[in-house]
Protein backbone atom coordinates (compact mmCIF):
# COMPACT_ATOMS: atom_id res chain seq x y z
CA UNK A 1 0.00 0.00 0.00
CA UNK A 2 1.06 3.58 -0.65
CA UNK A 3 0.19 6.93 0.89
CA UNK A 4 0.05 9.89 -1.49
CA UNK A 5 0.11 13.30 0.15
CA UNK A 6 -0.59 16.47 -1.84
CA UNK A 7 0.62 19.37 0.28
CA UNK A 8 -0.66 22.83 -0.55
CA UNK A 9 0.65 26.03 0.99
CA UNK A 10 -2.28 28.44 0.85
CA UNK A 11 -2.47 32.18 0.76
CA UNK A 12 -3.65 33.76 4.03
CA UNK A 13 -7.37 33.30 4.57
CA UNK A 14 -7.79 30.73 1.77
CA UNK A 15 -7.48 27.43 3.69
CA UNK A 16 -11.21 26.95 4.29
CA UNK A 17 -12.08 27.39 0.60
CA UNK A 18 -9.46 24.84 -0.48
CA UNK A 19 -10.61 22.38 2.21
CA UNK A 20 -14.20 22.77 0.99
CA UNK A 21 -13.13 21.91 -2.55
CA UNK A 22 -11.10 18.87 -1.49
CA UNK A 23 -14.09 17.62 0.53
CA UNK A 24 -16.33 18.05 -2.54
CA UNK A 25 -13.82 15.99 -4.52
CA UNK A 26 -13.96 12.94 -2.22
CA UNK A 27 -17.19 11.38 -3.57
CA UNK A 28 -16.14 12.12 -7.15
CA UNK A 29 -12.79 10.42 -6.60
CA UNK A 30 -14.49 7.32 -5.16
CA UNK A 31 -16.87 7.22 -8.14
CA UNK A 32 -13.92 7.48 -10.54
CA UNK A 33 -12.03 4.57 -8.98
CA UNK A 34 -10.03 6.06 -6.11
CA UNK A 35 -11.21 3.59 -3.46
CA UNK A 36 -8.63 4.10 -0.69
CA UNK A 37 -9.06 6.14 2.45
CA UNK A 38 -9.01 9.88 1.85
CA UNK A 39 -8.26 12.57 4.41
CA UNK A 40 -7.94 16.34 4.38
CA UNK A 41 -5.68 17.81 7.06
CA UNK A 42 -4.94 21.38 8.09
CA UNK A 43 -2.06 22.59 10.19
CA UNK A 44 -2.31 23.71 13.79
CA UNK A 45 1.35 24.67 13.80
CA UNK A 46 4.27 23.81 11.67
CA UNK A 47 6.97 25.00 9.36
CA UNK A 48 4.46 27.07 7.39
CA UNK A 49 1.05 28.39 8.28
CA UNK A 50 -2.00 27.86 6.06
CA UNK A 51 -1.07 24.34 4.97
CA UNK A 52 -3.63 21.86 3.60
CA UNK A 53 -2.75 18.21 3.06
CA UNK A 54 -4.91 15.88 0.97
CA UNK A 55 -4.02 12.25 1.65
CA UNK A 56 -5.03 9.23 -0.40
CA UNK A 57 -4.22 5.59 0.38
CA UNK A 58 -3.70 3.53 -2.78
CA UNK A 59 -2.99 -0.16 -3.29
CA UNK A 60 -1.37 0.22 -6.69
CA UNK A 61 0.72 3.31 -7.38
CA UNK A 62 0.73 2.84 -11.17
CA UNK A 63 -3.08 2.63 -11.24
CA UNK A 64 -3.30 5.80 -9.13
CA UNK A 65 -0.92 7.72 -11.38
CA UNK A 66 -2.71 6.41 -14.50
CA UNK A 67 -6.13 7.40 -13.18
CA UNK A 68 -5.13 10.97 -12.35
CA UNK A 69 -5.55 12.30 -15.93
CA UNK A 70 -9.03 10.69 -16.07
CA UNK A 71 -9.93 12.42 -12.81
CA UNK A 72 -8.76 15.83 -13.98
CA UNK A 73 -10.59 15.42 -17.32
CA UNK A 74 -13.96 14.89 -15.59
CA UNK A 75 -16.11 18.05 -16.01
CA UNK A 76 -17.46 17.76 -12.45
CA UNK A 77 -13.92 17.74 -11.05
CA UNK A 78 -12.96 20.66 -13.25
CA UNK A 79 -15.94 22.62 -11.95
CA UNK A 80 -15.10 21.91 -8.28
CA UNK A 81 -11.42 22.75 -8.70
CA UNK A 82 -11.87 25.74 -11.02
CA UNK A 83 -9.77 28.65 -9.76
CA UNK A 84 -8.09 26.73 -6.93
CA UNK A 85 -4.73 28.16 -7.97
CA UNK A 86 -6.02 31.48 -6.60
CA UNK A 87 -5.86 29.94 -3.10
CA UNK A 88 -2.41 28.32 -3.31
CA UNK A 89 1.10 29.80 -3.31
CA UNK A 90 2.84 26.48 -3.96
CA UNK A 91 2.53 22.79 -3.37
CA UNK A 92 4.26 19.46 -3.55
CA UNK A 93 3.51 15.73 -3.52
CA UNK A 94 4.96 13.05 -1.26
CA UNK A 95 4.54 9.34 -1.92
CA UNK A 96 5.27 6.82 0.83
CA UNK A 97 5.24 3.04 0.88
CA UNK A 98 3.29 1.85 3.93
CA UNK A 99 5.38 -0.85 5.63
Amino acid sequence: MFLVRDIMYCRPGKVSELVKRFKQMEPLMKELGFKGTQRVLTDLSGERYWTVVAEQEVDNLQEFLGAAPKLMADPRVQKVMQGYHDFVDQGRREIFKVE
